[in-house]
């Protein structure tokens, strides 16, 4: 969904210089720039990683295609990136924002939990999930999360919701290749893989993944802003394609991640 950029509310944490706006939807979104410091690539990975996410039944933002304005810049001259002693402006057009979860100013984020905490988030097992979407998807990065609180459905009980952000080191960033390590895509904290026994735990990933529709490819392709493409479709189409074939490989990647030298699954029932 397209917004237009209204006010900065500040910058964020990481490589991409990512500023946190709310937009002309009253939501709140954390926004990578089209000429942000890591390239234009980034923004092709999110919008694709989000797509895929959603249809894996991944927790992940909702994501828009965020306008920022010459109207915006001037009255926000903080929304800048900073390269050395040089600051760079953020191009008018067309930006990448992920869903804040809330208002800024009342909800409280977290990408750190104790493990007394930790081990209770509502939806820890999609930490398996999303290895495998990592391990398929060629994540050169760690797996990075956020926590926030939420009310459990059927006991009331106020507890703890991860969602999977930052994904622009999919295909390996913007070198756009299937590079593999063992201990590519992990998360940081090895609690969250504690329970995991085998390959069945990584269903019903796994199976959704082998079976990835061609269709949400296309269209997730055809809504990304023509801009941010400049000419480097025909190498995105191959990228994807390449992808598509590597479906059947994700149960031998988890398996090399399994005996990789960082080991991070200790109950794996070894057979």
């Amino acid at each position: 969904m397209p917004v237009d950029a209204r006010r900065l509310v500040r910058k964020m944490r990481g490589g991409a210089q990512a500023h946190l706006i709310e937009a002309s939807d009253g939501k709140f979104y954390v926004v990578k720039f089209s000429n942000n410091p890591q390239h234009r690539r980034i923004l092709i990975n999110e919008w694709i990683a989000a797509a895929f996410l959603r249809h894996l039944g991944l927790s992940t933002p909702e994501v828009a295609t965020v306008r920022i304005s010459e109207e915006f810049l001037s009255q926000n001259p903080d929304a800048y990136i900073q390269l050395g002693r040089e600051r760079r402006t953020p191009e008018t057009g067309w930006h990448f924002g992920s869903r804040f979860p809330g208002d800024p100013s009342r909800a409280i984020v977290y990408d750190f939990l104790p493990d007394t905490l930790l081990q209770t988030v509502e939806n820890l097992s999609e930490f398996a999930g999303v290895l495998a979407f990592d391990k398929w998807t060629a994540n050169a990065d760690a797996r990075q999360a956020i926590f926030f609180r939420v009310r459990a459905a059927e006991t009331e009980r106020l507890g703890f919701a991860a969602q999977m952000v930052d994904n622009g080191y999919v295909f390996d960033g913007p070198r756009w290749r299937m590079a593999d390590s063992p201990a590519q895509g992990l998360y940081f904290r090895p609690l969250v893989y504690a329970r995991l026994r085998g390959l069945a735990d990584f269903e019903p990933w796994l199976e959704r993944i082998r079976h990835f529709p061609e269709e949400i490819v296309d269209q997730a392709v055809k809504e990304i802003p023509p801009a941010w493409l400049e000419d480097s479709g025909v190498e995105l189409e191959q990228l994807l394609h390449r992808l598509l074939i590597r479906r059947k490989r994700v149960p031998d990647l988890i398996e090399d991640c399994r005996s990789g030298k960082l080991q991070p699954f200790p109950a794996w029932e070894r057979g």
